[in-house]
């Protein structure tokens, strides 16, 4: 039995162990949390239904190899005419490990998929901490975040000047 081969199943194999690309969550973080309450939950009757202002983003670095932070910020921001009843800002961190992807599939994934994992994180501290401001609870409406790339990739590619790409059902 010369030339046997006892090496364990795995032992040789590159880092993916043979599974192919992988994607997995490190952490979740809040990076940064702000609110303000000028005149704390003591308004008027008549302010009992402010205008509220919603504005998100995310972005994303490389942070090691194959580590990647993505940082989804939400600014909330509660009025009634000029007057801020409160503003809250928050920017809900975490960081992905995406291996064995193209450049375009690892942008999808951290502008698309790892937003929409961060997000029940985002929504639960946005209403918390609106909660504990003295004010009813803002739960965030739902956001597809699979669209909002797939527009942010239009806008980008009509600014270059190129068409966007068909997309087939």
């Amino acid at each position: 039995m010369a030339d046997q081969n006892t090496t364990p199943a795995g032992a040789g194999d590159p880092p993916t162990n043979g599974q192919g690309p992988a994607v997995a969550l490190q952490t979740v973080y809040i990076k940064d949390l702000s609110f303000e309450a000028p005149k704390g939950p003591f308004l008027p009757a008549q302010v009992q239904d402010p205008k509220i202002s919603l504005n998100l983003s995310t972005m994303s670095n490389a942070v090691g190899q194959d580590a990647h932070e993505v940082v989804l910020t939400v600014t909330l921001e509660a009025k009634n005419g000029d007057v801020a009843v409160y503003l809250a800002e928050v920017k809900q961190a975490g960081v992905f490990l995406v291996r064995g992807f193209g450049a375009d599939e690892t942008r999808r994934i951290l502008g698309s998929f790892a937003p929409n994992i961060l997000f029940p994180y985002i929504r639960q501290t946005v209403s918390d901490v609106v909660t504990k401001g003295g004010f009813p609870p803002f739960l965030l409406p739902h956001v597809n975040f699979d669209a909002l790339f797939e527009r942010s990739l239009q806008e980008q590619m009509s600014r270059q000047g190129q068409p966007a790409p068909e997309q087939t059902n």
